[in-house]
């Protein structure tokens, strides 16, 4: 009786497993399936940009002439946009007003008085292909227009604060509410 056991625990051994037979396959064992890769579709993959990309630029023109300036600036945009760069933000910042005197030859006297206004435009690029960076880089530089000033730096805090205007009335009000209360400070 033994032996027929034996013979029938032999013949159970050699059979397959059941997750053989049911086409499973244990996660533990395999390498080439992660626990990452699993629950996510497969079409992420494809949203990830195919080259680095530089994430903020702040590109600022200057120029004396303003029509030439706009006309200037309008171009830049339809370049951009021409090349798929994101422009997220475009704007004007408050023209600067400058006197410029000529003196007379070794005399402190004036010969001529100018004053110029330097006018400023600026441009914020958000996700820029470093690819498409140097291209549109020299297509701005070939179409520079005489007195134009280009310069590209990188996007950061003072570049947005610049372009808000102070208000005077109320830097006014805020210097006399600080008196104020210093003065009901001083009394108690």
């Amino acid at each position: 009786m033994l032996r027929k056991f034996t013979s029938l625990l032999q013949r159970t051994a050699k059979q397959p497993s059941i997750s053989y037979l049911c086409n499973t396959r244990n996660i533990s064992d395999s390498k080439t399936l992660f626990v990452s890769d699993l629950y996510e579709p497969d079409y992420l993959e494809s949203l990830k940009p195919k080259f680095p990309q530089i994430e903020n630029l702040n590109i600022q023109i200057k120029g004396y002439d303003y029509p030439i300036l706009e006309s200037y600036q309008r171009y830049l945009h339809k370049v951009a946009e021409y090349l798929d760069i994101d422009v997220a933000d475009c704007y004007a910042l408050p023209p600067q007003h400058m006197t410029v005197q000529r003196l007379r030859p070794n005399s402190a006297a004036i010969d001529a008085e100018y004053r110029l206004t330097i006018y400023e435009r600026n441009f914020h690029f958000e996700d820029v292909d470093a690819p498409i960076y140097p291209l549109f880089l020299r297509i701005a530089q070939a179409a520079l227009p005489e007195g134009v000033e280009l310069s590209i730096q990188e996007h950061t805090e003072e570049c947005e604060e610049r372009r808000y205007v102070p208000d005077r009335d109320l830097l006014e009000l805020k210097a006399e509410l600080e008196r104020i209360q210093s003065g009901i400070a001083k009394k108690k």
